[in-house]
Protein backbone atom coordinates (compact mmCIF):
# COMPACT_ATOMS: atom_id res chain seq x y z
CA UNK A 1 0.00 0.00 0.00
CA UNK A 2 1.25 3.66 -0.87
CA UNK A 3 2.46 5.45 2.37
CA UNK A 4 0.05 8.28 1.72
CA UNK A 5 -2.53 5.86 1.93
CA UNK A 6 -1.60 3.75 4.56
CA UNK A 7 -1.12 6.80 7.07
CA UNK A 8 -4.46 8.40 5.46
CA UNK A 9 -6.51 4.50 6.42
CA UNK A 10 -4.62 4.74 10.23
CA UNK A 11 -5.80 8.44 10.40
CA UNK A 12 -9.54 7.62 9.15
CA UNK A 13 -9.67 4.54 11.81
CA UNK A 14 -8.38 6.43 14.58
CA UNK A 15 -10.86 9.27 14.03
CA UNK A 16 -14.11 7.12 13.12
CA UNK A 17 -12.96 5.07 16.73
CA UNK A 18 -15.49 8.14 17.86
CA UNK A 19 -18.36 5.76 17.10
CA UNK A 20 -17.07 3.30 19.65
CA UNK A 21 -17.37 6.29 22.07
CA UNK A 22 -21.13 6.90 20.71
CA UNK A 23 -22.03 3.46 20.89
CA UNK A 24 -20.99 2.81 24.60
CA UNK A 25 -22.53 6.52 25.18
CA UNK A 26 -26.28 4.42 24.21
CA UNK A 27 -25.73 1.53 26.40
CA UNK A 28 -24.05 3.03 29.57
CA UNK A 29 -23.96 -0.69 31.32
CA UNK A 30 -21.46 -1.28 29.15
CA UNK A 31 -19.15 1.47 29.95
CA UNK A 32 -16.71 0.69 32.60
CA UNK A 33 -14.87 3.77 34.12
CA UNK A 34 -11.75 2.08 35.36
CA UNK A 35 -11.33 0.48 32.23
CA UNK A 36 -11.41 3.72 29.74
CA UNK A 37 -9.30 5.38 33.09
CA UNK A 38 -6.42 2.42 32.45
CA UNK A 39 -7.06 2.81 28.56
CA UNK A 40 -6.35 6.57 28.30
CA UNK A 41 -3.21 6.02 30.79
CA UNK A 42 -1.80 3.68 28.69
CA UNK A 43 -2.20 5.98 25.45
CA UNK A 44 -0.66 8.78 27.38
CA UNK A 45 2.53 6.61 28.68
CA UNK A 46 2.58 4.89 25.05
CA UNK A 47 2.06 9.11 23.72
CA UNK A 48 4.71 10.51 25.85
CA UNK A 49 7.45 7.94 25.45
CA UNK A 50 7.51 7.93 21.85
CA UNK A 51 7.25 11.90 21.52
CA UNK A 52 10.48 11.76 23.34
CA UNK A 53 12.40 8.81 22.44
CA UNK A 54 11.57 8.24 18.92
CA UNK A 55 10.08 11.52 17.07
CA UNK A 56 12.04 14.12 18.70
CA UNK A 57 15.17 12.25 17.72
CA UNK A 58 14.67 11.33 14.46
CA UNK A 59 13.25 15.11 13.60
CA UNK A 60 16.42 16.35 14.64
CA UNK A 61 18.38 14.01 12.71
CA UNK A 62 16.52 15.27 10.19
CA UNK A 63 16.67 18.43 10.28
CA UNK A 64 20.53 18.47 11.10
CA UNK A 65 20.94 17.85 7.43
CA UNK A 66 20.27 20.80 6.32
CA UNK A 67 21.10 22.78 9.52
CA UNK A 68 23.58 21.24 11.82
CA UNK A 69 24.85 23.71 13.78
CA UNK A 70 21.01 24.49 14.87
CA UNK A 71 19.27 21.03 14.37
CA UNK A 72 18.57 21.11 18.22
CA UNK A 73 17.55 24.62 18.61
CA UNK A 74 15.23 24.38 15.78
CA UNK A 75 13.78 21.37 16.84
CA UNK A 76 12.70 22.58 20.15
CA UNK A 77 11.23 25.87 18.63
CA UNK A 78 9.29 23.60 16.57
CA UNK A 79 8.29 21.36 19.26
CA UNK A 80 6.88 24.32 21.36
CA UNK A 81 5.35 26.11 18.30
CA UNK A 82 3.29 22.44 18.16
CA UNK A 83 2.14 22.90 21.90
CA UNK A 84 1.33 26.17 21.08
CA UNK A 85 -0.92 25.49 18.43
CA UNK A 86 -3.02 23.05 20.67
CA UNK A 87 -2.84 25.72 23.10
CA UNK A 88 -4.23 28.34 21.28
CA UNK A 89 -6.93 26.23 20.05
CA UNK A 90 -7.25 25.34 23.56
CA UNK A 91 -7.34 29.11 24.65
CA UNK A 92 -10.87 30.01 22.49
CA UNK A 93 -13.13 27.01 23.65
CA UNK A 94 -15.13 27.45 26.42
CA UNK A 95 -14.56 25.70 29.44
CA UNK A 96 -18.12 23.84 29.22
CA UNK A 97 -17.32 22.59 25.72
CA UNK A 98 -13.55 21.51 25.64
CA UNK A 99 -13.54 18.16 25.83
CA UNK A 100 -9.86 18.35 27.61
CA UNK A 101 -12.67 19.54 30.54
CA UNK A 102 -15.80 17.42 29.70
CA UNK A 103 -13.97 13.50 29.25
CA UNK A 104 -15.88 11.89 32.79
CA UNK A 105 -18.28 14.10 33.20
CA UNK A 106 -20.73 13.37 30.51
CA UNK A 107 -24.37 14.12 31.08
CA UNK A 108 -26.26 10.42 31.69
CA UNK A 109 -28.95 10.03 29.26
CA UNK A 110 -32.50 10.76 31.56
CA UNK A 111 -36.00 9.59 30.99
CA UNK A 112 -38.91 12.36 31.00
CA UNK A 113 -36.81 15.56 30.12
CA UNK A 114 -38.73 18.93 29.58
CA UNK A 115 -38.98 20.20 25.83
CA UNK A 116 -36.24 22.82 27.31
CA UNK A 117 -33.70 20.50 28.90
CA UNK A 118 -34.09 18.08 25.96
CA UNK A 119 -33.14 21.40 23.77
CA UNK A 120 -30.48 22.40 26.27
CA UNK A 121 -28.72 18.89 25.64
CA UNK A 122 -29.07 18.93 21.92
CA UNK A 123 -27.55 22.18 21.93
CA UNK A 124 -24.38 21.11 24.71
CA UNK A 125 -24.38 18.06 22.25
CA UNK A 126 -23.60 20.14 19.01
CA UNK A 127 -21.45 23.00 20.80
CA UNK A 128 -19.10 19.45 21.86
CA UNK A 129 -18.90 17.86 18.71
CA UNK A 130 -18.11 21.67 17.03
CA UNK A 131 -14.63 21.67 19.74
CA UNK A 132 -13.82 18.14 19.37
CA UNK A 133 -14.05 19.24 15.87
CA UNK A 134 -11.70 21.40 16.40
CA UNK A 135 -9.37 19.55 18.81
CA UNK A 136 -9.72 16.71 15.92
CA UNK A 137 -8.02 18.61 13.40
CA UNK A 138 -4.24 18.83 14.49
CA UNK A 139 -4.75 15.11 16.20
CA UNK A 140 -4.89 13.72 12.57
CA UNK A 141 -2.16 14.83 11.61
CA UNK A 142 -0.19 14.04 14.29
CA UNK A 143 -1.04 9.90 13.38
CA UNK A 144 -0.43 10.87 9.46
CA UNK A 145 2.47 12.28 9.85
CA UNK A 146 4.03 9.55 12.93
CA UNK A 147 2.76 7.05 9.82
CA UNK A 148 4.94 8.55 7.13
CA UNK A 149 7.60 8.83 9.28
CA UNK A 150 7.46 5.02 10.14
CA UNK A 151 4.42 2.81 9.53
CA UNK A 152 4.95 1.17 12.95
CA UNK A 153 5.19 4.10 14.33
CA UNK A 154 1.89 4.96 12.96
CA UNK A 155 0.08 1.84 13.96
CA UNK A 156 0.61 2.92 17.58
CA UNK A 157 -0.30 6.71 17.65
CA UNK A 158 -3.46 5.40 15.43
CA UNK A 159 -4.35 3.03 18.34
CA UNK A 160 -3.45 5.43 21.05
CA UNK A 161 -5.54 8.85 19.80
CA UNK A 162 -8.14 5.91 18.82
CA UNK A 163 -8.37 5.13 22.76
CA UNK A 164 -8.54 8.82 23.27
CA UNK A 165 -11.57 9.33 20.36
CA UNK A 166 -13.25 6.88 22.56
CA UNK A 167 -14.59 8.79 25.79
CA UNK A 168 -14.89 12.03 23.09
CA UNK A 169 -17.28 10.32 21.36
CA UNK A 170 -19.47 9.04 24.63
CA UNK A 171 -19.07 13.50 25.41
CA UNK A 172 -21.06 13.90 22.03
CA UNK A 173 -23.50 11.03 21.85
CA UNK A 174 -24.63 11.25 25.70
CA UNK A 175 -26.58 14.84 25.47
CA UNK A 176 -27.36 14.40 21.56
CA UNK A 177 -29.29 11.02 22.74
CA UNK A 178 -30.60 11.87 26.03
CA UNK A 179 -32.20 14.85 23.99
CA UNK A 180 -33.48 13.22 20.90
CA UNK A 181 -33.29 9.18 21.75
CA UNK A 182 -32.39 9.20 17.96
CA UNK A 183 -29.12 6.71 17.51
CA UNK A 184 -28.81 7.40 14.09
CA UNK A 185 -28.54 11.44 15.21
CA UNK A 186 -26.20 10.60 18.04
CA UNK A 187 -24.46 8.79 16.10
CA UNK A 188 -24.02 10.96 13.31
CA UNK A 189 -22.64 13.78 15.11
CA UNK A 190 -20.63 11.36 17.02
CA UNK A 191 -18.96 10.62 13.31
CA UNK A 192 -19.02 13.94 11.66
CA UNK A 193 -16.43 14.77 14.59
CA UNK A 194 -14.13 11.92 14.27
CA UNK A 195 -14.38 12.91 10.31
CA UNK A 196 -12.45 15.75 11.13
CA UNK A 197 -9.06 13.80 12.21
CA UNK A 198 -7.97 12.48 8.15
CA UNK A 199 -9.57 16.07 7.13
CA UNK A 200 -6.98 17.54 9.30
CA UNK A 201 -3.91 15.05 8.39
CA UNK A 202 -4.53 15.82 4.64
CA UNK A 203 -4.97 19.87 4.46
CA UNK A 204 -2.74 20.41 7.63
CA UNK A 205 0.26 18.10 5.21
CA UNK A 206 -0.26 20.08 2.74
CA UNK A 207 0.17 23.15 4.14
CA UNK A 208 2.88 22.74 5.96
CA UNK A 209 4.91 20.61 3.26
CA UNK A 210 4.32 23.51 0.95
CA UNK A 211 5.41 26.22 4.00
CA UNK A 212 8.79 24.18 4.88
CA UNK A 213 11.64 23.52 2.33
CA UNK A 214 12.57 19.67 2.38
CA UNK A 215 15.48 20.44 4.70
CA UNK A 216 12.82 21.92 6.95
CA UNK A 217 10.63 18.58 6.87
CA UNK A 218 11.76 17.36 10.11
CA UNK A 219 10.39 20.83 12.16
CA UNK A 220 7.22 19.00 11.42
CA UNK A 221 7.72 16.30 13.18
CA UNK A 222 9.03 17.86 16.15
CA UNK A 223 6.21 19.63 15.72
CA UNK A 224 3.71 17.07 15.83
CA UNK A 225 5.62 15.61 19.08
CA UNK A 226 5.37 18.82 21.01
CA UNK A 227 1.39 18.36 20.11
CA UNK A 228 1.15 15.40 21.35
CA UNK A 229 2.88 16.07 24.57
CA UNK A 230 0.56 18.88 24.73
CA UNK A 231 -2.23 16.19 24.19
CA UNK A 232 -1.31 13.96 27.06
CA UNK A 233 -0.66 16.80 29.64
CA UNK A 234 -3.89 18.63 28.94
CA UNK A 235 -6.41 15.75 27.54
CA UNK A 236 -5.33 12.44 28.42
CA UNK A 237 -3.96 11.84 31.56
CA UNK A 238 -6.65 14.50 33.27
CA UNK A 239 -9.48 12.60 31.66
CA UNK A 240 -7.93 9.01 32.69
CA UNK A 241 -8.18 10.43 36.37
CA UNK A 242 -11.64 11.68 36.10
CA UNK A 243 -12.57 8.25 34.86
CA UNK A 244 -10.73 6.61 37.58
CA UNK A 245 -12.59 4.47 40.48
CA UNK A 246 -9.30 4.28 42.16
CA UNK A 247 -6.22 6.43 42.97
CA UNK A 248 -3.49 5.10 40.95
CA UNK A 249 -5.36 3.24 37.62
CA UNK A 250 -4.29 6.46 35.41
CA UNK A 251 -0.41 6.12 36.41
CA UNK A 252 -0.55 2.08 36.02
CA UNK A 253 -1.63 2.80 32.60
CA UNK A 254 0.71 5.46 31.80
CA UNK A 255 3.59 3.12 33.29
CA UNK A 256 2.03 -0.12 31.36
CA UNK A 257 1.81 2.41 28.41
CA UNK A 258 5.31 3.33 28.03
CA UNK A 259 6.44 -0.04 28.64
CA UNK A 260 4.96 -1.81 26.23
CA UNK A 261 5.69 1.13 23.85
CA UNK A 262 9.72 0.66 25.26
CA UNK A 263 9.30 -2.81 24.41
CA UNK A 264 7.96 -2.69 20.57
CA UNK A 265 11.01 -0.06 19.89
CA UNK A 266 13.04 -2.57 20.94
CA UNK A 267 11.97 -5.29 19.05
CA UNK A 268 12.08 -3.05 16.62
CA UNK A 269 15.30 -1.80 16.17
CA UNK A 270 17.00 -5.56 16.61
Amino acid sequence: MDGYLFALTLTLIAGLSTLIGGFLAMHRSMVRREVLAIALGFASGAMLLVSFVEIIPKAQAQIAVGFETWAMAITFMAFFAGMALIAVIDRFLPKSVNPSKREGLENKPRDGLTKAEAKMLMRSGLLVAVAITLHNLPEGLVTFVGALQDPQLGIVLAIAIAIHNIPEGIAVAAPVYAATRNRKKALGYTMASGIAEPIGAVVGYAVFSALLPESLIGALFAAVGGMMVFIVIDELLPAAKRYSTSEHQAVYGAVAGMAVMATSLVLLYL
